[in-house]
């Protein structure tokens, strides 16, 4: 009998033809809507090679770490490069910058100093590359003084200079400029779209379950009229149509990522792996809820397609799909909704994997996923069981 539920079950809902836009076609068109959308976004933030220019008088010359930290940040190695430098007279510093030819220009006299034309990135990435470099330069300054005054009292000239190199190496290694374009591999505005379109792909599951299920209702189509007349374990009902319900969701997610990964580019990283458990266990948290759905509430079937749709959209909605902000809002006013929010649990475990080293929330993520799915699941069970009918 389970076997023959589950062909059945499958059956039935590749048949289905809404069934099959919702879940597969209706996640690509999404999808391909944020990747147009977010995609020039992300472009238009990258950090290109700031133009700026520097007076070469004898001033700047004669501070060594001004000068040989510039030059390396002007470097031949285009991936690490971040200037690209001018070195003019002050003369024509100013007329590059009038020109809009450079962000700013760097004059080093009494005291160096960042000129610029307005406020914005580029500008103030040169002000604190500048800023950085003198703190640099006092730190190590007064590491030399502090040397040079124990120096004096011990009279050992040799362990001065090796501890000055000691110190300047440890200090350099530790307190090096961290200056990263980071846009483009570290933050997406597109991944976070792509988390919570998987997220509610998995959620829209519940559909599947609840079609699955209402096919063994007597009180939604004519086969469930036939089961309820019938010795039948509801157990093996249940897990027949859960069963059914999660291999048509799998091949929808496996249609989903190979779109994603090789029409649209989107890398899920290193841990593309631990993203298809979060996405499995997902799936299973959707299709548990549309099974019960389907079996808690005697409505018709419009009426439980509306609610379990209001549920993933409501969810996906507090996890950010409409707005990063919202989740935050969520997390930081009223945090128990988005830790009972099943949206959130798969949006939150993705976060963990982008952003943490450990996977401690992932896994905290994926075993509140597995929990809902038991509790989902149960509730389904006991009202099937109790489930009587006066006629069929």
């Amino acid at each position: 009998m389970f076997l023959h539920n589950l062909k059945y079950s499958l059956k039935t809902l590749f048949k289905n033809k809404m069934l099959i836009f919702w879940t597969y076609a209706f996640p690509l068109i999404l999808g391909t809507f944020f990747y147009l959308a977010f995609s020039n976004i992300e472009n238009s933030e990258k950090l290109d090679i700031i133009d700026i220019a520097i007076v070469d008088n004898e001033e700047f010359n004669n501070s060594i770490a001004l000068k040989e930290s510039f030059r390396n940040l002007s470097g031949e190695n285009e991936q690490e490069q971040l200037f690209n430098i001018k070195y003019v007279d002050l003369a024509e510093a100013k007329t590059l910058l009038e020109n809009d030819e450079i962000a700013g220009y760097l004059l080093v006299e009494d005291s160096p100093k960042v000129i610029v034309k307005t406020s914005g990135i580029n500008e103030t990435i040169l002000k604190y590359v500048t800023e950085e470099i003198i703190q640099n330069e006092d730190v190590l300054t007064n590491i030399i003084e502090e040397k040079l005054n124990s120096t004096v009292i011990d009279g050992s000239i040799e362990e001065f200079i090796q501890n000055v190199r000691e110190d300047a190496i440890s200090m350099l290694d530790t307190s090096s400029l961290q200056i990263r374009d980071i846009t483009s591999k570290k933050l997406s505005y597109t991944m976070i779209e792509f988390y919570t379109l998987i997220a509610m792909t998995a959620l829209y599951g519940g559909i599947i379950g609840m079609t699955a299920i209402n096919q063994n209702l007597a009180n939604m189509s004519n086969n469930g009229k036939r089961i309820a007349v019938s010795p039948t374990n509801r157990i093996k009902i249940i897990f027949s149509s859960l069963l059914s319900s999660f291999i048509v969701q799998i091949i929808g997610l496996f249609i989903l990522f190979m779109y994603t990964v090789f029409a649209l580019k989107v890398d899920y990283g290193n841990n593309f792996p631990m993203i298809i458990l979060l996405s499995l266990t997902g799936s299973l948290a959707g299709l548990s809820l549309g099974l019960a759905v389907g079996t808690i509430f005697k409505i018709n079937e419009n009426l439980k397609t509306g609610i379990i749709i209001a549920f993933t959209m409501l969810g996906s909605f507090l996890s950010g799909m409409m707005g990063i902000t919202m989740k935050y809002i969520i997390d930081t006013n009223a945090p128990i909704v988005n830790k009972l929010n099943p949206v959130n649990m798969i949006t939150d475990g993705f976060y963990s994997l982008y952003y943490y080293t450990t996977y401690n929330r992932f896994y905290f993520n994926i075993i509140s996923l597995l929990i809902f799915s038991l509790i989902m699941i149960i509730l389904s069970v006991l009202a099937l069981r109790r489930q009587k009918y006066d006629s069929i």
